[in-house]
């Protein structure tokens, strides 16, 4: 009897603990949500107040909202074309990286060879390297490529592929990351299914395709979003090799709102909410898809 009321006694010191400890971290959680939101709240605000009443006053919803800020960031801006531009090129990045890094990521992982690890790693290496460094190396690879813009056989002579969509996809067709991660995840894959189907005869393009690649949907999902992100977000590849409006990208095109002397703000704000929408999109869609990817590409590697 005098045990039971001492645990009690125990028990109650503790529980207190860890109410107190709950709730303080509950309200750090809502503080940093609320500090992280507020930027993105008040772009809205911004994109639906009229330019001429923007900063007027700090507020989170308008006295008198409106689309034309959204009209003009589609007409003057020049944003339509760099949607599309931006569309296309993000596409084929995630093809090609979904179909070559997938590929290779499963090659490095269950198809060894002579000197497979070496490679993989000299590969690795690569991401370390700044992407300013290899800026002019880009640029002088795209302008220089034989038959296109008006060069010769030996890539003289012409523009090559510079202020073009082709030229503007070539960095993202494959990602060293995207390699590495399905890599990681095939390793965490069982290898007696394999050699079953190499028992029965499969040849290996046949174990790929019908064993492996079918229950790779996480980690493909996880290259298709980290391959369209790059291509979205990027700003410093596209200003290198872009000089005309064809083949801006919508990071160029919300650019072109800061360049005057006088700054249209609303329709700015206007711009990055539609920019923002295809990210949000993406991910929503394959969120499930993404965690389970990473969690197991990660961290099982």
């Amino acid at each position: 009897m005098t045990g039971t009321v001492t645990d009690r006694g125990a028990r109650r010191p503790r529980l207190t603990r860890d109410r107190r400890s709950t709730g303080l971290n509950v309200a750090l959680l809502l503080i940093a949500t609320a500090i992280v939101l507020f930027p993105f709240l008040w772009m809205i605000s911004l994109a639906f107040t009229p330019a001429q009443d923007a900063f007027r006053e700090v507020t989170l919803w308008p006295d008198s909202p409106t689309f034309q800020n959204f009209v003009t960031a589609l007409t003057v801006g020049n944003l339509g074309r760099a949607f599309l531009n931006s569309v296309i090129v993000a596409l084929a990045a995630v093809a090609s990286n979904c179909v070559i890094a997938v590929a290779a990521g499963y090659a490095f992982a269950h198809l060894p060879f002579r000197g497979s690890t070496v490679v993989f790693y000299i590969l690795l290496s690569t991401a370390a390297i700044p992407v300013a460094v290899t800026l002019i190396p880009l640029f002088l690879m795209v302008s220089s490529v034989p038959f296109a813009g008006g060069n010769d056989a030996l890539g003289r002579g012409g523009s090559g592929l510079t202020d073009t969509l082709g030229g503007l996809a070539i960095p993202y067709l494959v990602g060293t990351m995207s390699i590495f991660l399905v890599r990681q995840f095939f390793r965490s894959m069982s290898r007696e299914l394999a050699e079953a189907a190499r028992i029965d005869g499969a040849s290996e393009l046949r174990i790929f395709w019908t064993i492996y690649l079918p229950i790779s949907k996480p980690i493909i999902a996880v290259v298709a979003i980290f391959s369209f992100t790059a291509v979205w977000d990027d700003l410093l590849w596209p200003l290198v090799v872009s000089s005309s409006p064809r083949s801006q990208t919508v990071q160029l095109a919300l650019t072109g709102f800061t360049q005057s002397g006088n700054i249209q703000y609303a329709p700015l704000m206007a711009a990055a909410i539609i920019v923002t929408l295809p990210v949000l999109l993406v991910f929503l869609f394959n969120q499930r898809h993404f965690i389970s990817g990473l969690s197991e590409g990660a961290v099982k590697g």
